[in-house]
């Protein structure tokens, strides 16, 4: 089974060139720096959990992991947005990580 959510295979299905488009920018932008796979996709767990992207941090922490994240890495990760954006906030991007990490 996929772990694509149907609403986005909806999307790629219903709108393919704008589909194409954005999975052709997310490519450029992966390759327009130094940072390495696993940097970059521990970036976007942060990245999720700081915006409180709950769809956005599950299809990110299952990404990490596959790019070689440890689940203490992505725990640590997180941890740090305690003091950048709140308890409340840390928790539950910890808690949606927790989702993903423990559903495996």
């Amino acid at each position: 089974m996929s772990d694509v959510p149907s609403h986005f295979l909806w999307f790629q299905d219903r709108f393919p060139d704008a589909a194409a488009g954005y999975e052709a920018l997310g490519t450029s932008v992966h390759g327009s720096g130094p940072l390495d796979d696993k940097t970059r996709a521990l970036l976007k767990v942060c990245i999720s959990g700081a915006a409180r992207l709950e769809g956005g941090l599950h299809a990110h922490v299952r990404k990490a992991l596959r790019a070689g994240v440890t689940e203490d890495e992505i725990y640590h990760a997180l941890l740090l947005l305690v003091p950048t954006v709140g308890f409340p906030g840390a928790m539950a991007a910890l808690a949606w990580a927790r989702d993903v990490i423990e559903a495996d």
